[in-house]
């Protein structure tokens, strides 16, 4: 049977789910090809979405029409903001969700989304054919095969495979094929990818025991409850509708750590029967024994994994060990002294491709029409999942429509830039960097963090996903309401004056320097100590204009509150930005012979040759590429 559509997306994982309906609200008829229905967008790991830098992330989905956001929203059982006691250029939110409620949520998402199709069967081979593009003979992707032999045809496929191809669980020194616990991995999709010429590799990730909590002692734990203010994940989600729920924290102990020690020996990774990398800020508890063997205990978060289930996570407790080696060792925690659990933690290896073979807009160099997505990059992460699929199935849905190179027309792509949002860092360093281990976003992996805040998502991405037809009118109009009211409040801190015998008392009672002249109130909300909280009380007037707003006033006061406290950063990280943006428009694609450039270093030309970046600042980017060579090939270019 063979079934035509624009887009095929194959995994229904995070990255698969944002790919398949950014693909079909942009108009393109798209499948996607999942293994089980029941299990769309399963929290394989952790049940919980954001975090430091990650938070930023869920945000921009959303604000680029994607759905994480949304779906947080309406499952979350506990919300915090993470970094609050730092500036606001790393503010983070995090949620607990709950697990089944999140998979049946996205599930409703899917089935509501027009253009798009379920198909439940497993890929099993890339089907392709040779064609001639400017005068380049390459392979074109023109579909998929299933294992039930089913042919899905279209212009695009995403591979958002996750941890499936060819994946081996460890246990011990037992081993089971599988994609993760209780599924099937896939053994024949890797193979018709590489065989075309793009490079694969072996990665391993891993996920803590899972424990009952009616057999957990709570009164030895510290409890750590979530926030319950106005934020939220989605610029236009719920607030929280499901009843919130504390999370727990203990500590593990010598005893605890002289068990895990006795079962080294048949540790996957200490006994050679683990060759591939780890992720090095997400380690196994026996991985944080030999890299810290000072440390007398390692820090546990027990965590909720849904509202009516006695199934609680132990973050911090990543572990592949022999499973009697891992009871024995929790039952050395007072909290867990009597403890029953559902299943152990064990370790995962998968295949991944080079990202370095990828352009920016998440499309193979290879192979033209195949993108990639999610852990097969080599990341690891919801969020960095989600927003590669977003990437992708927006870059998927505008070749669909396109015409092509057949009459000599450019491709329309749609690609982030470093100070555009979080989502282009990533992608930027994946396809210029490469990875050498499971690549896990932080905010000091960005260089313009204070353009890249949580609050302005909306800000910098919602009227270029309008534009692409990615984000409703809806969301659209939501943000412009937004853009309205922040304007209007600036320019009251701008244009309103205060006159110092109006506000001094009220300036030397909270220990804030009196003014000696009159000022303007923006001059106010730029002081370190002074915030809008304060001066509601300080100048009545002002809160009487912030409480005219219609709705949305904490987030609405919030962002303009920022835009003005740190309008003379964001100006200066403006203008970084844009003398980057210079070497940007210099493309060099195909301008150089890259092993016979002798005025640039060995090094250069091995980089350069390998990764092929399309502009020069992406070339000045690459690890081994110094800033003498920039300059060689900007001499070379008459510049």
């Amino acid at each position: 049977m063979i079934m035509n559509y624009d887009v095929i997306v194959i995994g229904g994982g995070h990255a698969g789910c944002e790919a398949a309906t950014a693909s079909a609200n942009m108009g393109a008829k798209t499948c996607l090809v999942t293994m089980d229905m029941n299990k769309i967008a399963q929290m394989s790991c952790n049940p919980a979405v954001g975090g430091i830098a990650k938070g930023q992330i869920v945000r921009e989905i959303d604000a680029l029409g994607g759905q994480m956001g949304l779906v947080t929203d309406a499952t979350a059982i506990q919300f915090r903001m993470l970094n609050r006691s730092k500036g606001p250029a790393v503010w983070s939110p995090r949620a607990q969700c709950d697990r089944g409620k999140f998979i049946w949520k996205w599930r409703s998402v899917l089935d509501s989304t027009p253009n798009l199709d379920i198909w439940q069967d497993q890929a099993d081979e890339l089907l392709t054919e040779t064609v001639s593009c400017d005068s380049v003979a390459r392979p074109q992707v023109i579909g998929v095969k299933t294992i039930w032999g089913c042919e899905l045809r279209a212009k695009a496929v995403v591979i958002t495979a996750g941890t499936f191809l060819n994946g081996l669980m460890h246990i011990g020194r037992k081993m089971v094929a599988g994609g993760r616990i209780a599924e099937p991995a896939v053994p024949h999709l890797t193979e018709s990818i590489t065989q075309h010429g793009i490079r694969s590799a072996r990665m391993k990730t891993g996920t803590p025991v899972r424990i009952d909590k009616r057999s957990i002692h709570f009164e030895d734990m510290e409890r750590q409850d979530g926030e319950n203010g106005y934020y939220k994940f989605s610029f236009m989600g719920e607030n929280r509708p499901l009843q919130q729920l504390p999370c727990w924290v203990c500590y593990t102990n010598e005893k605890v750590h002289e068990t895990l020690r006795s079962g080294l020996a048949d540790s996957p990774l200490y006994n050679g029967q683990i060759q591939s990398i780890g992720p090095r800020y997400c380690p196994s508890i026996e991985t944080k024994l030999v890299t810290f063997p000072e440390r007398p205990q390692h820090l546990l978060f027990l965590e909720p994994e849904g509202e009516n289930t006695n199934e609680m996570y132990l973050n911090g407790f990543s572990s592949s060990l022999p499973m009697d080696v891992q009871i024995a060792a929790l039952r050395k925690i007072p909290a867990l002294r009597d403890v029953k659990i559902y299943r152990p933690g064990y370790a995962i290896e998968y295949d991944f491709f080079d990202p370095t073979q990828l352009k920016h807009s998440l499309e193979s160099k290879v192979v033209g029409g195949l993108f990639m997505a999610g852990q097969v990059n080599g990341t690891t992460g919801y969020e960095e999942a989600g927003g590669q699929g977003t990437i992708a199935g927006i870059n998927a849905a505008l070749l669909a429509g396109s015409v092509g190179c057949a009459n000599g027309a450019e491709t329309p792509t749609f690609e982030l830039k470093r100070d555009e949002a979080y989502i282009g860092v990533l992608i930027d360093d994946l396809v210029t960097k490469g990875v050498d281990e499971p690549y896990r976003m932080f905010t000091s992996r960005a260089e313009y963090r204070i353009l890249l805040r949580q609050d302005d998502a909306d800000a910098r991405l919602t009227e270029k996903a309008y534009k692409l037809g990615i984000a409703k009118q809806d969301r659209y109009a939501w943000w412009m309401e937004k853009k309205e009211h922040v304007a209007a409040i600036e320019e009251y801190c701008k244009t309103y004056a205060i006159k110092p015998k109006e506000v001094n008392g009220a300036l030397e009672n909270i220990g804030s320097t009196p003014l000696v002249y009159g000022c303007k109130l923006e001059d106010l909300v730029a002081r370190p100590e002074l915030n809008f909280e304060k001066l509601y009380t300080i100048v009545p007037a002002f809160k009487a204009f912030i409480d005219q707003l219609p709705n949305r006033k904490e987030e609405i006061a919030e962002a303009a509150e920022i835009h003005i406290k740190y309008k003379g950063y964001i100006e200066r990280e403006k203008q970084v930005a844009e003398k980057m943006h210079r070497l940007e428009n210099i493309k060099i694609k195909d301008r150089f012979d890259y092993p016979n450039l002798t005025a640039i270093s060995t090094e250069a030309r091995q980089k350069l040759e390998r990764i092929q970046p399309e502009t020069l600042a992406q070339a000045s980017r690459i690890p081994g590429v110094s800033p003498s060579d920039i300059n060689a090939m900007l001499v070379l270019m008459g510049r």
